[in-house]
């Protein structure tokens, strides 16, 4: 059975493990360059072809891929007159795998079928060397028929694939399930700073915490920056951080539910944000909160 083509618009530091392993698969991968070449020759030298536009792209691809930062690029990609929208041919699927607004998702896939062309929600959980592992987590929002067609080609990438339900659910899970991670963030880099400021140094907070309930996956990667000075561990930017949590808002207001904490933790990357300091990854917020307190920064793996 010919296996189907494949797309991918965003070979960032996601992207690029996730088109590797499609080609590991054994599908016919078709790439366009965005602001870094790097990833993209590298997947060329691999044996992806690259197209010079997403609209070339579009017209030879059966299942496209998007890993970009937001709505406003997906909503860019898929629409005007060189995007998806205008070029895919009937029967496309495309898969936005980027932590998306749900209103936004769901107003696009109204958009498609009327082009018949199938849109579903596949965010990620985990991190680019879970990509380049092919044991992402994805969280999936597609009608059955849909979700039939991808499945074979989500499970070249990812190790742990939850069907959900209709197109929304996969973008409404990811909001929630990084709520609870840049919660933690947030708790983490506080309780850190007033550990520091009561005479505990970040060992003995590491030897209580680190051996106890409290300990899971993300208190180590958030941790390698502060105990050891590891910049790559968790290599989520502050930006990023600060726009999924005005996506939750967002959510939240939708539907009308009662979230007074988000409000507090998403002003923790948001005053990181505005303070130029963006571009940082997400554990280095236990720097912005040590300063804030008169502490020197923490990720110098000195304690």
């Amino acid at each position: 059975m010919t296996k189907p083509i494949v797309g991918f618009i965003g070979v960032g530091l996601m992207g690029h493990g996730i088109g590797l392993n499609i080609l590991k698969a054994g599908f016919p991968l078709v790439v366009v360059a965005h602001r870094n070449r790097g990833p993209v020759e590298d997947l060329v030298s691999k044996g992806a072809t690259e197209a010079a536009s997403i609209a070339e792209l579009a017209v030879q691809c059966d299942i496209i891929h998007i890993c970009v930062s937001g709505s406003p690029q997906v909503e860019a990609v898929i629409g005007g007159t060189e995007g998806l929208a205008a070029h895919a041919k009937p029967g496309t699927i495309v898969i936005d795998c980027s932590t998306s607004n749900p209103v936004s998702t769901e107003q696009l896939a109204a958009m498609l079928a009327e082009k018949e062309i199938g849109l579903a929600d596949a965010p990620l959980g985990g991190t680019p060397n879970n990509a380049a592992d092919g044991t992402l987590a994805v969280m999936v929002g597609a009608e059955d028929a849909v979700f039939a067609r991808i499945e074979p080609v989500l499970q070249a990438w990812a190790s742990n694939i939850v069907h959900l339900g209709p197109v929304g659910l996969g973008h409404k899970m990811k909001l929630i399930n990084n709520f609870m991670a840049m919660g933690n963030a947030a708790l983490l880099a506080e309780a850190l700073a007033v550990a520091r400021k009561s005479g505990l140094s970040i060992e003995q907070f590491h030897q209580v915490i680190g051996s106890s309930r409290m300990h899971n996956g993300f208190y180590d990667t958030f941790m390698k920056w502060t105990l050891e000075g590891d910049e790559n561990a968790h290599r989520f930017s502050i930006t990023n951080a600060h726009k999924d949590m005005r996506y939750l808002s967002d959510l939240v207001s939708s539907v009308g539910a009662v979230n007074p904490l988000q409000s507090a933790i998403r002003n923790n990357f948001g005053a990181m944000e505005a303070a130029g300091q963006g571009e940082k990854f997400v554990p280095m917020l236990a720097d912005f909160i040590a300063v804030t307190n008169g502490l020197a920064p923490e990720g110098d793996g000195k304690g």
